[in-house]
């Protein structure tokens, strides 16, 4: 079985939509991001594409929890001036870390590395008191 077609091409569009918002260097990453994460699930078994979907989209139960809802959050505070400056993402607590498998792991730190090279024009924020 497969993901959900309708609504997971929606959810799609609305995170592509939504990164046309961030600045240049941070949509281009996050395009791409977005773009290989959502081709590698698209034969994924049905349990495994729940939990895909459910860190992405919003839902009653955990509204501000996902990916898309936090951007939409961040990016409505960054127009607003409601912070100086706008800060993109969250910081993964270490128990959310455990949950994660080598490969996404992996994958973590290959996106850490591609969004901390050299002449990116967004700063990834450290937490000095989260401990690896």
């Amino acid at each position: 079985a497969a993901m959900p077609g309708t609504g997971t091409r929606g959810l799609y569009r609305r995170i592509l939509r939504l990164h046309r918002a961030l600045p240049a260097a941070l949509r281009a990453l996050g395009d791409r991001y977005v773009k290989e994460e959502f081709r590698k699930h698209k034969a994924a078994g049905p349990a495994e594409a729940q939990r895909f979907l459910r860190e992405w989209e919003a839902s009653a139960r955990r509204p501000a929890e996902n990916y898309a809802a936090l951007i939409q959050q961040q990016i409505h505070e960054d127009k607003q001036n409601l912070r100086e400056k706008t800060v993109y993402g969250i910081q993964l607590t270490e128990e959310k870390l455990n949950d994660f498998r080598d490969e996404q792991i992996g994958q973590l730190k290959e996106l850490m590395d591609e969004a901390t090279k050299p002449n990116k024009k967004f700063t990834i924020s450290k937490d000095s008191d989260h401990k690896n």
